[in-house]
């Protein structure tokens, strides 16, 4: 006999309307438990829902560029049931977490005693950290500042990670010169102009090299300060308590009592894009610089995509943004995003939503690009992938040491950052959504506190900010108008519009808008988003606020600067509580 099981959409870290970007199995095919079935594709990362139980595609509810959010149905399987028409083990309705953040780890075996009877590598540590990136370092350096003996281990040829060294910095560096191009360029229109800029590539890549230089030093640095012993090489677990580390130089193994995993994620490749071209590049290759294409094409309207688009933009590219989903920055409320359309719509060559690409072919004269719908086709100098990033969870040998890694290569933790297997911990883009290096160094302390017997060290975060650094800025914290609406989260909303800001105005950044959401009963503060300058800045106090368990009051009863951006958010948070001057006080006309 058999039974048929929906497969829905998992939870995926509170994102609406997130798109298909693939469909790796038709009607009428046989699958295993575990197999990949549907990519979908998030602001950062794209996400495989697997099949939770082995058996018969019988129906297909999704097709390439459609919407999903939790809950949707993507499929129907057919699958067998024991005599009696009834499994013993019911399988759920739904797929397994799509990315799993601060969930429990499944139950194991007790952990062998920490360093008691273990076998002993050519090193020995307390802490093995493996990846040195934002979470790593962090984690490392906080255990020793706890007294733990700590060795880290990179594979790359300095210390940083992917922020570091190909991410968060030097593409913030590159974001800096084109603000300094782009509002140059603004300032003619009100009396000070300053001719056509001129590009000079190597001094531009040189002095976005030395900001990474510096930071590189300075965390070599304090590793060394705190004795923290950092070995070069990639590392395999090959048992509970032993990293086996390869490199130009050998192998060597070292041995551990704790470990975190802190492995980070990498891009997302595209099928039927070539990946054999330079002319392909992802991330990484566009922070390198190498010229500045006459004609980019960016696919994927995310985060990623759009900091690089504005880099390449102001250097004097004519770029061209393709979205599967039905706008850019997918997750973000539309509202704070639809400033930055507007700009990068008159600026850039074309923006394609709801649009697919079907193929790269490399000609000599460029790459040819075809599009799904009615989009004509087009040839570019570069084409720069960015549609997500998969975690670096698999290949790390982990199985070995009785770790549990899910398909996608997610490491499920509870809220000690621990794996099933107690001694062994995992941080970061590992760890589950969202993948944020500042997410990743949180967790870090956390892990290090656990490890060391910090009373109370857990996971209990309430808030965490996304933002894009474009031009406007876009930033978010805690709950957002798109999840409440999906969920039926009761809220309100004080938005203040930056048109009435004087430093707004002052700085061409009218635009721009602050909003807060609250608990209508409590007034408690739930979440806030803002798009303009410093954005990122901004939502910093929201994130106190949330935390502390604060009302729009306390916000309101703050003293800001003025004339200043941050006033902004106490100007929304009197537009909550009733107190508003700079705008008409809705609330007191209804009181009188």
């Amino acid at each position: 006999m058999t039974d048929t099981l929906e497969i829905k959409v998992p939870d995926i870290g509170g994102f609406e309307g997130v798109p298909v970007v693939e469909v790796l199995v038709a009607t009428g095919d046989t699958v295993s438990e575990g197999d990949s079935l549907i990519v979908l594709e998030s602001e950062k990362a794209a996400m495989d829902v697997p099949a939770p139980q082995g058996g018969k595609i019988v129906k297909l509810a999704v097709a390439v560029g459609d919407e999903v959010s939790q809950g949707s149905v993507l499929a129907v399987i057919e699958v067998a049931s024991v005599e009696g028409g009834a499994s013993s083990d019911p399988a759920p309705d739904t797929a397994p977490d799509a990315a799993p953040a601060s969930t429990p780890a499944p139950s194991s075996a007790p952990a062998a005693p920490a360093g008691g009877g273990t076998e002993r590598g050519d090193a020995h540590a307390q802490l093995l950290v493996l990846g040195s990136g934002p979470g790593g370092y962090a984690a490392a350096f906080r255990a020793a500042d706890l007294g733990l003996d700590v060795v880290l281990v990179e594979r790359g040829e300095t210390v940083g990670g992917v922020c570091l060294n190909v991410g968060c910095i030097p593409s913030k560096a590159l974001l800096h010169a084109a603000k300094v191009i782009t509002d140059a360029e603004a300032m003619a229109e009100h009396g000070v102009g300053f001719g056509a800029p001129k590009i000079d590539l190597d001094t531009l890549r040189g002095w976005k090299e030395g900001v990474v230089d510096q930071l590189v030093q300075g965390v070599t640095g304090m590793a060394k300060q705190r004795k923290v012993r950092v070995v070069r090489g990639a590392g395999t677990f090959t048992g509970p308590h032993m990293l086996e580390v390869t490199s130009s130089e050998g192998t060597s193994t070292v041995s551990f009592d704790h470990a975190i995993v802190a492995t980070g994620s990498r891009p997302v490749e595209l099928p039927g894009v070539p990946t054999d071209d330079d002319r392909v590049i992802d991330s990484t290759g566009a922070l390198e610089l190498a010229d500045v294409p006459k004609r980019l094409l960016v696919i994927g309207g995310g985060i990623i995509g759009l900091e690089m688009a504005t880099v390449y933009d102001a250097l004097g590219s004519k770029v061209t943004i393709v979205e599967l989903a039905s706008q850019l920055v997918p997750g973000a409320d539309l509202d704070l995003v639809k400033p930055l359309h507007d700009r990068v719509a008159k600026r850039y060559e074309a923006i394609h939503l709801d649009t697919k690409v079907e193929e790269v072919i490399a000609q000599k004269a460029g790459l040819k690009v075809r599009f799904s719908g009615d989009v004509k086709d087009a040839t570019f100098d570069r084409v720069l992938v960015a549609v997500g990033r998969r975690p670096n969870g698999a290949d790390l040998g982990l199985d070995a040491a009785g770790v549990q890694v899910d398909e996608r290569g997610f490491v499920t933790v509870d809220e000690h950052l621990r794996t099933n297997v107690a001694h062994i911990h995992a941080i970061g883009d590992v760890a589950g959504q969202p993948m944020l290096a500042h997410k990743a160094t949180a967790e870090g302390h956390v892990a290090a506190e656990v490890i060391a017997g910090e009373e109370h060290a857990a996971w209990d975060v309430r808030a965490i900010p996304s933002v894009a650094y474009t031009e406007p800025e876009i930033a978010w914290i805690g709950l957002t108008e798109t999840v409440a609406k999906r969920d039926g989260h009761a809220y309100e909303v004080a938005s203040f519009p930056w048109s009435a800001s004087g430093r707004a105005l002052a700085m061409d950044a009218s635009a721009g808008k602050t909003k807060l959401l609250f608990d209508p009963e409590t007034k408690h503060v739930l979440g806030a988003g803002v798009v303009g300058s410093g954005a990122g800045e901004l939502v910093a106090e929201v994130g106190l606020a949330i935390e502390m368990g604060a009302t729009v009051e306390d916000i309101a009863a703050t003293v800001h600067a003025h004339p200043t951006l941050s006033e902004s958010v106490g100007l929304a948070a009197e537009l909550a509580h009733g107190t508003i001057t700079d705008l008409p006080n809705r609330r007191a006309a209804r009181s009188r």
